[in-house]
């Protein structure tokens, strides 16, 4: 069975309903299991188990949320080296543009060696029932190219 991790952190509730859009297009894939974290939740044999992660934010100062910044720390040292090319995709709840938070989540990203496989999805002020549809078209696009072993 294929395992997704989608870890978020969510101060509004936004971000979470993104969040919720994302595991609803995992799921809807067959033979797939969903892990759904809140960052501060979220660990090292988490990320090590699953084939793709998801993660997402809200922009806070024109970056990401201190809490998705703790799981990345918390578990960079322990994924050196094993999570080499594994399938990515970011989704942002932002006030402003959320090139900031993008740019800092593909910063990392790059350190740990993930493989980006979808266009992030940013929400840019309310979220609408177009970005929801975007995130679930992320989460299934994520789920079902691992499940067919694309990534």
């Amino acid at each position: 069975m294929t395992r997704i991790l989608i870890v978020y952190h969510s101060q509004t509730g936004h971000t979470k309903q993104m969040a919720d859009a994302v595991c609803e297009g995992a799921k809807a894939i067959d033979d797939v299991e969903v892990v759904f974290k809140k960052a501060s939740e979220a660990t090292l044999d988490d990320l090590l188990a699953c084939d793709g992660l998801a993660v997402g934010t809200p922009e806070n100062f024109g970056y990401m949320s201190g809490m998705l910044k703790d799981f990345f720390d918390r578990t960079y040292v322990g994924a050196q080296d094993r999570v080499f090319r594994k399938p990515f995709v970011v989704f942002i709840s932002a006030g402003n543009d959320g090139s900031g938070a993008l740019r800092a989540i593909e910063r990392i990203a790059l350190g740990y060696k993930f493989k980006t496989v979808f266009a992030p999805v940013i929400a840019r002020g309310n979220i609408t029932e177009e970005v929801l549809d975007q995130c679930r078209e992320l989460g299934g696009t994520l789920a079902g190219g691992c499940a067919m072993g694309i990534y």
